[in-house]
C-alpha cells in the first residue's frame, strides 16, 4: 500500500495511511504494530483516532528513519509517496518507493519460479 510522510512544521512525525488501507490492512482491535525500517524493528501503538478519520502512525523512532532518508525538498512542503508492505500479522515493512522498485526487480530476477504456482 502506498502512505505518505506526516509533517509537523519542518519535522517529520509519521505516516499518513489513508481511510481505505486502514479498513483494508488494520482490524479495529490491532493496538500495536510493528515495523520493519530497513534492519530495524520498531513497536507502534495506534491512536484510537487512527479508525476514525486520523490514520495515522507516528512514533519519533519512525520520524528519526525518515528524516535519516534525506528525501529531496523540505519537510512539509511534498509528502512523500512510501510503500508499507504486510509481512505478516499486524507486521509491515516500510521502504521508500525507489528501494520497493529496486527489490522487486532484483527477486524477479534472481528467485527461483516456483513450479506449484505455474499449474496451466
Amino acid at each position: 500500500m502506498v502512505v505518505r510522510t506526516q509533517c509537523k512544521g519542518r519535522e517529520y512525525t509519521g505516516v499518513e495511511v489513508g481511510a481505505g488501507n486502514v479498513r483494508r490492512y488494520f482490524p479495529k482491535q490491532t493496538h500495536v504494530i510493528e515495523i520493519e525500517l530497513d534492519h530495524l524493528q520498531i513497536q507502534c501503538g495506534l491512536q484510537p483516532g487512527f479508525w476514525n478519520g486520523h490514520p495515522e502512525i507516528t512514533d519519533p523512532r519512525l520520524a528519526a528513519w525518515l528524516e535519516s532518508k534525506n528525501f529531496k525538498g523540505k519537510p512539509g512542503k511534498e509528502p512523500v509517496p512510501l510503500v508499507l508492505i504486510p509481512s505478516g500479522k499486524n507486521c509491515f515493512r516500510l521502504q521508500t518507493i525507489e528501494a520497493f522498485a529496486h527489490n522487486s526487480r532484483s527477486r524477479a530476477v534472481t528467485e527461483p519460479l516456483d513450479p506449484a504456482e505455474c499449474d496451466a
